[in-house]
């Protein structure tokens, strides 16, 4: 009578324990993926500021935005955003091209609870938190790019510029040849030139001595025959 209230579980083949976990089924969508780091000795506070940045972007884009974030949290999130992609792709066939983040949160796990000693036989307490990482990421559509807009380059700009300038006067040098202009003769009118007259040389005009001088002259003569 003992034997026949043990439980059936004890007969249970050891098959049921190794595959329970794939017996429960996924936690997500066939087109999601998931990872979970826990126990991560980082303050949930400063991982939620680094991982509300990426929450909403593309995996590849959320990669590179926490390559240069510098935040100690910002390593530990990366990491696992690489192993929900490598999920996504080598687990369920997933495009790591086209995964997004459609869930990323920070929990908070355990605290290491120590004492700092303090004066008068007193002590602080001193709480090292830890944090459980949960990222969920699933395919989508292919990020739309935005179209290239048409850039000339400034040569390019300055050739199309110069093309209307240069074609303008190209329209009525065909015309003139179709229809010849009549020609004006313009006659040219000359003032008559005046020679100027001529005028003969003035005549050399001799000096008198003036009659004071003649005097005296004649007075000096007289006085030398005498």
């Amino acid at each position: 009578m003992a034997n026949d209230t043990v439980p059936d579980v004890q007969t249970r083949p050891r098959s049921h324990r190794e595959n329970r976990k794939k017996d429960r089924g996924r936690k997500v969508e066939d087109n999601q993926a998931h990872a979970i780091a826990k126990f991560i000795r980082v303050q949930p506070r400063k991982a939620r500021l680094v991982i509300d940045e990426i929450r909403g972007r593309y995996a590849n884009e959320a990669l590179a935005f926490l390559q240069f974030v510098p935040n100690r949290a910002a390593g530990y999130i990366a990491k696992v955003l690489s192993s929900a992609v490598a999920n996504g792709a080598n687990n369920h066939g997933l495009s790591p091209q086209n995964l997004k983040v459609v869930e990323a949160r920070v929990d908070e796990g355990p605290r290491m609870k120590r004492v700092q000693p303090r004066a008068q036989g007193r002590a602080y307490r001193i709480l090292k938190r830890m944090s459980h990482i949960s990222i969920v990421v699933q395919e989508v559509e292919p990020k739309p790019r935005k179209p290239k807009k048409a850039t000339e380059s400034r040569a390019q700009a300055a050739r199309a510029a110069k093309q209307p300038a240069q074609a303008a006067p190209a329209a009525p040098a065909a015309a003139a040849v179709d229809e010849p202009t009549p020609t004006t003769v313009v006659e040219e009118k000359t003032a008559p030139v005046v020679e100027p007259e001529h005028t003969p040389p003035a005549e050399p005009v001799e000096a008198t001595a003036p009659e004071t001088d003649q005097a005296a002259s004649e007075t000096e003569s007289d006085a030398k025959q005498a």
